[in-house]
C-alpha cells in the first residue's frame, strides 16, 4: 500500500483505545484521530491537568487517567482500575517517551530514567493489560520505536548505564529496548496463539515538544540547538502517521514495523521500516524479556 493517510482510518466506534502520553506531540495527534473516527480514547498521562486540556481540544469520547510510567506503583494502580472499568480493550498505543540529555537520572524504582520510562513502564503496563486486550476481537499493542535504535546496543552487564553514562546513547538504548520488546512480544503472542497483535512504528525526525525539553539543561545554548533541530524535522501530524497506520489499518499483521519512506527513514509517507540486526535477534529478545520480568515483577507469556 502506498500513500496511506489518516483518511484511510476505518470507523472506530465501539473500540476502546488507550494512548500513553496523549496530552501532547505524537500522542495528542494519535488520540485526536482515534477519537475523530469514533473510538473511546483513554488519555493515559502523568499530568492530568494537561490531559484534561488535551481532552477538551480533542472533543469526542475521551477520558483522562493518571499514569506515571516511571513508577511501577503508578502503572499497577492505573492498570488495575482500567481493567475493572474496561474489561475489553481494543488498542494500546505505548506512545509516551522521554529524552533528557543532562546528567543521569533514575525512576522511582531506581531504573535509569530513559529505560524505566520508555521501555520498562510499558512492558509492565502491557503485561498487566493483556487480559482485557485478549478479550477484544483483533486487539493491538503499538510500540513507539525510533530511528536511534539502529545505532544502539544493549549492554546486559550494565543495563542501567551506571558506568560511563552518556544521555544520547542512553536514550538510544531505551528505544532499542522498546523495539526489541515489541518484536519479542510478537513472537510470544504468536507462539501462544493469542489474538493480540504487536506492531511497531517510528516517526522519523518529527517536531515534538521532546526536542526543546531534551536541551533544557543547556540553558540559552540548549534553546538555540533545539530551534536549529526543529528546522530538519517534519510536522507532528506527518510523524504520527506510522503509529496510526499500525493502530488502525485492517491489513496490518502482527510483527510489522512502520516508519517514513524518505531518506534514512527520517520523513515522508508511511512504509514498512527496517529493524536493526540487534532488534531482530531472538537471543537479545529472550535476554531482555527475562531481565524485564525480573526488574518489573510482571510475568506473562
Amino acid at each position: 500500500m502506498t500513500g496511506w493517510t489518516t483518511d484511510r482510518i476505518p470507523d472506530q466506534h465501539g473500540r476502546v483505545a488507550v494512548v500513553t502520553g496523549a496530552n501532547s506531540g505524537l500522542g495528542l495527534v494519535t488520540a485526536t484521530e482515534l477519537a475523530r473516527h469514533g473510538a473511546h480514547v483513554v488519555l493515559a498521562v502523568r499530568d492530568t491537568a494537561a490531559g484534561q486540556e488535551a481532552a477538551r481540544r480533542i472533543g469526542g469520547d475521551t477520558e483522562v487517567r493518571e499514569l506515571d510510567l516511571a513508577s511501577l506503583a503508578s502503572v499497577r494502580a492505573f492498570a488495575a482500575k482500567l481493567a475493572t472499568d474496561h474489561p475489553v480493550i481494543d488498542l494500546l498505543v505505548n506512545n509516551a517517551g522521554m529524552v533528557l540529555l543532562g546528567p543521569r537520572r533514575t525512576s522511582a524504582d531506581g531504573f535509569e530514567l530513559h529505560l524505566g520510562t520508555n521501555m520498562l513502564g510499558h512492558f509492565a503496563l502491557t503485561g498487566l493489560l493483556l487480559g482485557p486486550l485478549a478479550a477484544a476481537r483483533g486487539a493491538r499493542v503499538v510500540g513507539l520505536s525510533s530511528i536511534t535504535h539502529k545505532n544502539a546496543h544493549l549492554d546486559f552487564d550494565d543495563l542501567m548505564f551506571e558506568r560511563g553514562y552518556r544521555a544520547a546513547p542512553a536514550y538510544g538504548r531505551s528505544k532499542l529496548a522498546t523495539t526489541v520488546f515489541g518484536v519479542e512480544l510478537d513472537r510470544r503472542l504468536r507462539a501462544t496463539g493469542s489474538p493480540v497483535a504487536s506492531v511497531l512504528a517510528h516517526p522519523g525526525l518529527t517536531r515534538t515538544n521532546l526536542t526543546p525539553r531534551a536541551w533544557e539543561h543547556r540553558g540559552r545554548l540548549g534553546r538555540v540547538i533545539a530551534r536549529a533541530g526543529l528546522l530538519v524535522t517534519q510536522p507532528v501530524e506527518q510523524g504520527a502517521q506510522p503509529q496510526l497506520r499500525a493502530a488502525t489499518d485492517p491489513d496490518v499483521r502482527s510483527g510489522q514495523f512502520f516508519g517514513p519512506a524518505g531518506p534514512w527513514e527520517t520523513r515522508g509517507r508511511v512504509t514498512e521500516a527496517r529493524l536493526s540486526r540487534e532488534a531482530a535477534d531472538p537471543d537479545v529478545g529472550r535476554r531482555l524479556w527475562a531481565a524485564a520480568e525480573d526488574l518489573t515483577g510482571v510475568r506473562y507469556l
